[in-house]
């Protein structure tokens, strides 16, 4: 069984987020139009599970069903929408992943949710500290259930991405 673990932020994250998206650069060429470090890893001071989640737009979804197997070659699992739909969803490391790379057509209104949400952890340094000590809380609470650990954080995430997405609107651009 799977050990949840929330760690103090890593200054090596947004350098292994580079990497990544190098290889995304390589493999989708001009279809990207942007890839984006997402999540808790995006955020420095943010306690997180060392997980590097990664968005990468493109202009058309099919594009990335046509790469599966260039993803795989660099060690990603394809799993499909994976309940959102509209996104095609990919882990690295198994059990022990690594990464996690969530691909949206641009224009979806997913894009706009995980970047508000980032961008306002980021401007907002006690909603920051908020989520982390609660990230610590649930992963004390939930060691091996990460259905447990991902309940106990959807309250928060919903009412800090409306909140959020407020506070990007007038500047907010894709």
């Amino acid at each position: 069984m799977r050990n949840i673990r929330v760690v103090d932020y890593d200054t090596q994250w947004p350098l292994m987020f580079e990497e990544e998206k190098e290889k995304f650069e390589q493999i989708f060429g001009d279809e990207l139009t942007a890839v984006h470090h997402i999540g808790s890893t995006s955020v420095p001071g943010l306690k997180a599970k060392p997980v590097i989640d990664i968005m990468p737009v493109v202009k058309s979804i099919d594009a990335v069903d046509s790469c599966n197997d260039a993803l795989q070659d660099i060690g990603y699992e394809a799993l499909g929408e994976y309940g959102i739909p509209g996104r095609r969803y990919f882990r690295k490391g198994g059990d022990d992943r690594t990464r996690n790379i969530h691909f949206f057509e641009a224009g979806s209104d997913h894009i706009k949710r995980h970047l508000s949400f980032r961008d306002y952890l980021r401007n907002h340094e006690e909603v920051c500290k908020q989520y982390g000590d609660l990230k610590s809380q649930l992963a004390d609470r939930f060691p091996h259930d990460i259905g447990g650990y991902m309940e106990g954080k959807d309250k928060f995430i919903k009412e800090t991405e409306r909140i959020a997405i407020r506070w990007c609107e007038d500047d907010f651009s894709i």
